[in-house]
């Protein structure tokens, strides 16, 4: 087994990444590889020396590839090489002194509640099963906070109706519960009902007409298909439906750990990137209640 193989296995295995980021991984190193053997004749990965790295990350920049992929890919090449220093086949990794490309700051902006609740009152205007399917794919996402994988993923055997919970299976197969609202367990009772017509041999929660289960591209043309009816802004995703599920909770006053919790994330880091739009309800809990807030002084 090949260097690459090897710790492609590792992230498997070990790591438990996903088949979508380990091949990321690989293409990232392959196209490393191949350009020093085509560029300095050099084969061997493990021999690879900065200098070289740099003038692959320059071709990368020549090619308009933006800052923040090549700053992806140079991440997934810390981490091999992390790798051959564990295995001991070498003694310093090439990028440990390497310094990331500046990118700019992506401020991603939420849906609001009235966005979020025309929505929903829209698809509610149809009966048919890919309209009660579609309207739970919404409500799981903003009353949840699931990633489009973990929504993807969810089985039959996920729901517990009994303790209004549902299991995710987040990254690196790390398993969370997480409550369900009164609303959301009507409406998984209702698709359910629908969902037993379909001729299936799928134990997956969501089903195309036909009886296969969903896949990214249906999720995501779901939700931009529907918010862009009601909302002009630029970015409509999954992803932009779980942003608004923490801004919305720490508007409201959610303490930031919970709101991790919910997420899956590891660290606190990963959610505070979510509390930029909640800085103008801090202002206004602020201005409330300080005991030297302009308000309080007018009293």
């Amino acid at each position: 087994m090949n260097l690459i193989d090897s710790f492609l296995e590792y992230l498997l295995l070990e790591k438990k990444y996903s088949i979508h980021t380990i091949t990321a991984y690989r293409n990232d190193l392959v196209s490393l590889q191949s350009f020093c053997k085509e560029t300095y004749q050099q084969e061997t990965i493990s021999d690879i020396h900065y200098t070289q790295i740099r003038s692959w990350i320059v071709m990368l920049v020549e090619a308009k590839v933006s800052n923040r992929s090549i700053n992806r890919k140079t991440s997934s090449l810390k981490s091999f090489y992390k790798y051959l220093q564990k295995i001991k086949v070498i003694e310093k990794n090439p990028l440990s002194s390497h310094r990331a490309l500046k990118t700019p700051k992506k401020i991603q902006v939420p849906f609001s509640v009235k966005e979020v609740t025309a929505v929903l009152l829209d698809i509610s205007t149809n009966n048919s099963f890919e309209a009660i399917r579609d309207k739970l794919i919404v409500e799981l996402f903003y009353s949840t906070g699931m990633r489009r994988a973990e929504l993807i993923h969810l089985k039959m055997s996920s729901i517990n109706f009994s303790e209004k919970q549902l299991k995710v299976v987040g990254k690196r197969n790390k398993e969370r519960l997480l409550p369900m609202l009164p609303s959301i367990v009507e409406s998984l009772a209702s698709y359910i009902k629908l969902r037993e017509t379909i001729k299936s041999t799928e134990d997956y929660l969501f089903l195309t007409q036909k009886g296969n289960k969903i896949y990214e591209t249906l999720v995501y043309r779901v939700i931009n298909n529907y918010f862009s009816k009601v909302s002009s802004k630029l970015k409509k995703s999954p992803h932009i439906l779980r942003h608004s599920f923490a801004t919305h909770l720490l508007n409201e006053g959610a303490d930031l750990n919970s709101v991790k919790e919910l997420l899956g994330h590891s660290s606190l880091a990963s959610t505070q990137v979510y509390t930029h739009n909640s800085l103008e309800q801090l202002k206004k809990v602020y201005k409330q209640a300080h005991p030297r807030s302009n308000k309080k002084q007018n009293l």
